[in-house]
């Protein structure tokens, strides 16, 4: 018991670091969002939206997924998806060492478990994997919907109508969640004078 508790201790030090470390997406109050923020919130949309999915899927597992899908941020840290980097380009195979590291520092069962759930996340497969893949891209719409659009990097603009859409498209009620979220987001864009149906054009072409 005394091994348990001192791994467990230990496992929560390292993932405390995810409370600090920062998100390219900016809050409504003018901060960055912690990775920890971002589980956060994908956490509460998982209960708000799990009951009205055309699919059904298992909530403590969705649950659980979301909370572990970052778990390796606290070991390489966080890197937006549009940067094109080297840390970018070898970013697979660092978290790949990460979650093996976060395995072997818990006992057999947890650390299996967060290992197997981890992987489940990234390879997308399972209908919680799906849903909380969905979560994560529009968690991060979201966020910047809600944020000063001073915060947005014209390439976002793009993503509003690429990025959300394939990972919402297996489920009916997330499509429509999905087209929602960009509504929101081309209001935004429409108040601040962005040419929305050029960029609807472009990315059709």
């Amino acid at each position: 018991m005394i091994e348990t508790t001192k791994q467990i201790l230990s496992f929560i030090g390292l993932a405390e670091r995810l409370k600090s470390e920062l998100r390219h997406s900016w809050l409504s109050d003018g901060r960055k969002e912690s990775v920890a923020e971002h589980c956060w919130q994908m956490a509460l949309m998982a209960i708000l939206l799990h009951r009205h999915l055309q699919y059904p899927v298992d909530l403590e597992k969705t649950l659980k997924m979301v909370i572990i899908h970052d778990l390796v941020e606290a070991l390489t840290g966080d890197i937006p998806f549009f940067e094109k980097s080297k840390r970018n380009e070898i970013k697979a195979a660092k978290e790949s060492e990460a979650i093996d590291k976060i395995r072997s520092m818990l006992d057999g069962d947890t650390g299996s478990e967060i290992y197997n759930l981890w992987w489940e996340f990234e390879n997308g497969v399972s209908k919680e994997a799906k849903f909380a893949k969905a979560l994560d891209n529009l968690e991060v719409q979201i966020q910047h919907n809600l944020a000063d659009f001073s915060t947005w990097e014209k390439i976002e603009y793009d993503l509003v109508y690429s990025k959300m859409d394939q990972h919402c498209s297996h489920d009916d009620f997330l499509s429509q969640f999905c087209d929602a979220v960009k509504h929101q987001a081309e209001s935004k864009m429409l108040r601040n004078h962005i040419d929305v149906e050029g960029i609807k054009k472009r990315i059709k072409n």
